[in-house]
C-alpha cells in the first residue's frame, strides 16, 4: 500500500506504478469518487479482518510466463464482484430457484477473466453450492484457449486443473461424475448432428453452473428457425444448452452493456449483479479512455458503375432463392471489392504509415489495422512494404508488421507466408506484447478483436465495416494501461462513426464522454498546455533552441533551465505552507507531463506537426531538471549535457526503419 495522505493505492510486489490501484469502497456498494480523501476507505476497505483474511486467500494469483514470477492482487470491483456473485448463486441454485444468477457486466479490459476465475474459486469452496461442476462456455476457440489459460494461473483457487471439451463426447464424460471439475467448451459443441432437432441430454445434475463469456451474444438466445429444404427446425444455442443440462444454472460476464432491445440475454442469465463501466474503470485508471480520429478514405466509383451495383445488390436482395446469410454474404463481397479496390487502398496505406510514424515519433507503442477479408489484409501488407520495405522480414521473429489470420494450403500462394499455426500466432502476440520488440503494426481480420491483451498497443486503424458489441469489443484492444500511456486512438477509414454513437447508445452518459472522444478534443487540450508552457517562457527567446546549431541548443538549453528553475522559486516564494511550496517546485514538471500526453494523444494532427520542435525542446527541459539533484548546479548540468550526446537535440535525433 502506498499513499500521500490522500490519494492511496494498492499493489503486489511485482506490479508496475501503472498497476497500483484505488480501492473505493468498503462494502462493494459505496464509492468513495476521485478527490475524496481516499486513504480511509482503502484502509477500512482492506485492511478489517474479515476482507484482508478473504484477499489473502481467495484472490491473489501467483504466475510465471516465462519473465519470471508475478504476482496479482484483485481490484475492489473483482473482489466484491465475485463475492456478489457467488451469494446470488446460492439463491439461484435453491430447490425452489430460478437457476438465473445474473449477469455481471465489467468493462473490457478491467480484468473480466480474472475475475471469473476469482468467481469459480469461490463457488468451488462454497458449502452451500455442494461442490458444483463449472462449464466456462466462450464462443470462439481462441477465446476458449485465452480464459482457460487465466484459469490455469488460478487453479490453487479453483483447487484443481481445468479441463477442456473437445468433443460432444468428451464433454459429456467430463460432466459424468457427481460433482467437482471445472469445464471448458464452445457453444458450437451444443449444435445438433445432422438430422437431429434436439440435443440428447449430458447431465440432469443441480450442481452444475454455467458460466458464459460474453453473454450478451445473439447466440445464445432461444429463436426458432425453420430450414425451408430440410423442414427441419433449428434454435439459439441457449436452446440445446437447456436440452443438454435442464437442471444447471446460469451466470453471464459480459464486457458490454445488455441492450434495451435484447430480452435473450436476461432470459436466459437473470438480472445484472454488479457494475463497472468505462467511467468507473477510467476514473481508477484501470482503463485508460478512447480517442476517435476520422481519416476516412473514399470510396470512388464512376458515375456509369453506380446504377450497375446498386442493381446487383438489390437483385441479390430480392432473390427468393437465397436465404439471408447468402444474401447479406453477396452483399458484403459485393462492398469488399470496394473496399479492397486498388487505389484505395494504396491511400489508405501511404496515410496509414505516415500517420503510424507520427504516433511512435511521440509516444512508443503498437498499432492494429482490421481489415474487411484476408485478401484486404494481404493487399495492404504489400502496399505497406512497398512504401517501407525494411518494415518486411519473412521471418516471424522479424520485421515491423505482420498479418495475423488463418488459412490453408489451398489459399493462394503468396498468402501463405502469412498463415500459420497457433504457435506462430502465439509468437506472434508476445512479439505484440513486449514494448522493446520492434514489431509495430499488426493486420487483422478476425483475429484478436476480443480477448487479446497488448497493453502497449495504442492505435487501432479500423477499415471494415463494424458496429454493436463487436466493434466495442475491437476498439478496447486500445484501452488498457500501460506506464503514461494516455489513451487509445481510433482512427476510422471507413466510417464507423454512426455505428460507434449507436453502439455507445447503451451506455451511460459519463461511458459516452470517455470512448470515442473526437481527436479535436485532443488538439484542444494539447494546444492548451502548449500555450500556458509558453506563457511561463514568455520573455525568453528560446528559438535558437530550436533553429540553433548544436552549441546554440544546448546554450539556449541551459539559459531555459536557469529560467524555469528562476520562475519555480518566484513560485514557491509566495506559498506559505510547505507543501504548497514542494508543489510550486513541481509545478512546471506535471505542467510538462499533461503536455506531452496530450501530445502523445493528438502527434498525428496538424497542429502537432507545427509545434513538434518546441515540444521536443521543452521535453529536453524537463528531462534535463529531472536530472537535477536537490543540490545540482546548472554548470554541473551543462557540463552532463556536453559529455552526453545523447542529449545533443534528442528532439532531433533520424527516426530508426522501423519508426
Amino acid at each position: 500500500m502506498t499513499s500521500d495522505g490522500m490519494e492511496a493505492r494498492i499493489g503486489s510486489i511485482t506490479a508496475d506504478a501503472e498497476r497500483f490501484m484505488p480501492w473505493r469502497t468498503v462494502d462493494g456498494e459505496d464509492f468513495a469518487h476521485r478527490g475524496t480523501p481516499e486513504l480511509e476507505t482503502l484502509l477500512r476497505g482492506v485492511f478489517t479482518r474479515e476482507n484482508l483474511l478473504a484477499l489473502i486467500r481467495d484472490f491473489i494469483v501467483f504466475g510465471d510466463k516465462g519473465e519470471g514470477p508475478f504476482k496479482i492482487i484483485a481490484g475492489y470491483h473483482q473482489f466484491h464482484g465475485a463475492q456478489k456473485a457467488v451469494r446470488q448463486a446460492v439463491e439461484a441454485t435453491r430447490p425452489d430457484g430460478d437457476r438465473k444468477i445474473g449477469v455481471i457486466w465489467h468493462t473490457q479490459g478491467s480484468g473480466k477473466s480474472l475475475l471469473m476465475a476469482f468467481f469459480a474459486g469461490l463457488a468451488v469452496k462454497s458449502q452451500a453450492l455442494e461442490n458444483p461442476t463449472l462449464v466456462v462456455l466462450t464462443d470462439r476457440n481462441d477465446l476458449d484457449d485465452q480464459l482457460f489459460g487465466t484459469f490455469g494461473l488460478c487453479r490453487d483457487l479453483i483447487r484443481q486443473n481445468p479441463e477442456q471439451a473437445d468433443s460432444r463426447q468428451d464433454l459429456k464424460q467430463l460432466l459424468d461424475k457427481a460433482a467437482g471439475g471445472v469445464v471448458f467448451t464452445t457453444v458450437q459443441k451444443f449444435s445438433p448432428e445432422r438430422g437431429e432437432e434436439s440435443f440428447p441430454l449430458l447431465s440432469d445434475r443441480r450442481n452444475i453452473i454455467v458460466i458464459a463469456d460474453e453473454a450478451h451474444r445473439s447466440q445464445y438466445g432461444f429463436e426458432s428457425k425453420l430450414n425451408r429444404d430440410t423442414g427441419l427446425r433449428r434454435y439459439g444455442y441457449a436452446h440445446y444448452i437447456r436440452q443438454a443440462m435442464p437442471n444447471a444454472s446460469f451466470i453471464g460476464f459480459t464486457g458490454t452493456p445488455i441492450e434495451a432491445a435484447d430480452i435473450n440475454t436476461p432470459a436466459i442469465f437473470g438480472e445484472y449483479i454488479d457494475i463497472y463501466d468505462i467511467s468507473r474503470a477510467v476514473e481508477d485508471g484501470a482503463t485508460v479512455p478512447i480517442f476517435y480520429e476520422s481519416r476516412l478514405a473514399r470510396i470512388e466509383l464512376n458515375e456509369d458503375e453506380k446504377p450497375l451495383i446498386d442493381a446487383e445488390i438489390e437483385a441479390l436482395i430480392e432473390d427468393a432463392s437465397l436465404t439471408e446469410a447468402e444474401k447479406m454474404k453477396a452483399k458484403w463481397s459485393a462492398v469488399e471489392a470496394l473496399v479492397g479496390a486498388d487505389k484505395r487502398l494504396s491511400q489508405v496505406a501511404e496515410d496509414m504509415v505516415t500517420h503510424l510514424e507520427a504516433r511512435i515519433e511521440a509516444m512508443n507503442g503498437k498499432a492494429m489495422a482490421v481489415c474487411m477479408s484476408r485478401r484486404i489484409c494481404v493487399s495492404l501488407y504489400d502496399r505497406i512494404i512497398a512504401l517501407r520495405p525494411g518494415w518486411h522480414s519473412t521471418d516471424d521473429d522479424k520485421g515491423a508488421v505482420k498479418i495475423v489470420m488463418t488459412g490453408a494450403a489451398s489459399d493462394p500462394l503468396d498468402w501463405q507466408q502469412h498463415i500459420g499455426a497457433k504457435k506462430r500466432r502465439d509468437d506472434l502476440a508476445n512479439r505484440a506484447r513486449n514494448p522493446d520488440d520492434p514489431l509495430r503494426l499488426v493486420i487483422v481480420c478476425d483475429m484478436w478483436l476480443t480477448g487479446f491483451d497488448a497493453p502497449c498497443m495504442n492505435t487501432m486503424y479500423i477499415d471494415k465495416p463494424m458496429r454493436g458489441h463487436g466493434l466495442m469489443q475491437a476498439i478496447a484492444r486500445v484501452n488498457r494501461v500501460f506506464k503514461d500511456k494516455p489513451g487509445g486512438l481510433v482512427v476510422d477509414y471507413i466510417g464507423v462513426a454512426q455505428n460507434l454513437r449507436n453502439a455507445l447508445g447503451q451506455y451511460t452518459d459519463s461511458d459516452r464522454d470517455k470512448t470515442g472522444i473526437d481527436e479535436s478534443a485532443a488538439v484542444a487540450a494539447m494546444m492548451e498546455r502548449y500555450e500556458a508552457i509558453c506563457d511561463l517562457l514568455h520573455g525568453f527567446d528560446y528559438l535558437p533552441g530550436i533553429q540553433g546549431q548544436p552549441r546554440e541548443r544546448l546554450s539556449c538549453l541551459a539559459g531555459a533551465i536557469d529560467w524555469v528553475l528562476k520562475w519555480q522559486e518566484s513560485q514557491a516564494a509566495r506559498q506559505k505552507t510547505d507543501e504548497n511550496k514542494k508543489r510550486a517546485h513541481r509545478r512546471f514538471m506535471d505542467m510538462m507531463l499533461q503536455l506531452s500526453k496530450a501530445y502523445a494523444l493528438a502527434s498525428a494532427s496538424d497542429e502537432a506537426r507545427a509545434i513538434r520542435d518546441e515540444v521536443g525542446f521543452f521535453q529536453a527541459i524537463r528531462a534535463a531538471l529531472a536530472k537535477t539533484t536537490a543540490t545540482g548546479k546548472i554548470s554541473e548540468k551543462i557540463e552532463f549535457l556536453q559529455s552526453n550526446n545523447s542529449w545533443i537535440a534528442p528532439w532531433r535525433r533520424p527516426r530508426s526503419s522501423t519508426s
